[in-house]
């Protein structure tokens, strides 16, 4: 028989439900995987400088952000999504969600975060979104929505559902693009990697078009300018949806996206 200073019970929070039913989802789609380094030592000096030298406060993973931003508002189809069995909406405006850990009940909790709009918003502007987010407070599971001038959806009462009704209201919810990109966004960024110093590549599951996976930034030997010096990449996984864009416009936006990140876009 167990004792019972042998183990502890933690309350399960409603959110693991909904990682679960993305994980189940995003199976069923056809993504193509890119798994690639960025070398990311002079952004990296540039924000240090802006910081130091003019007390501009601006984070990295919003100037991260801003890139990606920046590389789907040229390559817009890659956050395409279906409507019917024939037809593609491509948004002009391109919303990210990304994942902001909070403590609820005595838990941390991932809760998702919508930046709309993001090409047309500066560093400074997303920085302060992101810590606004980050200072939030979350009393109970009640307060699960970050985004500022949203109603609050009947969260609770979906979590009380068995996860075959949920499943099914999860396809109502995705067979209209107007309301995914309402809801969720159409670009998802997950920078779980980046909390700790691991080497390696994050494979995650997405029910978005396009979901990046940031990982950790590492120090290595590069080549820069025909000479070789240690450089800092940031290790990034990339998932597009084959069902809405091909594999060269695909490959071509990744290109894009290394090219704005390693020229320190905007800094």
């Amino acid at each position: 028989m167990q004792k019972k200073e042998d183990y502890r019970i933690h309350t399960f929070p409603s959110s693991r439900l909904f990682t679960m039913d993305i994980g189940k989802i995003g199976l069923q789609k056809h993504h193509i995987k890119a798994i690639i380094e960025v070398d990311v030592t002079l952004p990296r000096k540039e924000i240090k400088r802006l910081r130091r030298e003019q007390g501009v406060t601006v984070s990295f993973t919003s100037w991260i952000l801003k890139c990606i931003g920046q590389a789907i508002d040229e390559y817009k189809q890659v956050h395409a999504l279906r409507k019917g069995r024939n037809k593609l909406v491509i948004f002009n405006t391109i919303d990210i969600s990304i994942v902001v850990e909070k403590m609820v009940e005595g838990v941390l909790v991932p809760l998702p975060l919508v930046i709309r709009d993001v090409t047309h918003k500066d560093l400074a502007a997303i920085t302060d979104e992101i810590e606004q987010a980050k200072n939030q407070e979350i009393k109970d599971e009640k307060n699960y929505v970050l985004e500022q001038n949203r109603k609050m959806e009947p969260i609770k009462l979906f979590t009380l559902l068995p996860q075959f009704i949920r499943l099914f209201i999860w396809k109502i919810i995705l067979s209209n693009p107007y309301r995914i990109k309402r809801m969720m966004g159409t670009v998802m960024v997950s920078s779980v990697g980046m909390m700790g110093n691991v080497r390696g590549w994050f494979i995650p599951y997405s029910i978005h078009p396009i979901c990046f996976a940031l990982g950790s930034i590492i120090k290595k030997p590069g080549a820069t300018k025909n000479s070789i010096e240690i450089r800092q990449f940031l290790e990034m996984t990339i998932l597009i949806d084959h069902d809405v864009v091909d594999g060269a416009p695909a490959a071509r936006f990744v290109s894009r996206l290394k090219d704005l990140v390693e020229s320190g876009y905007g800094l």
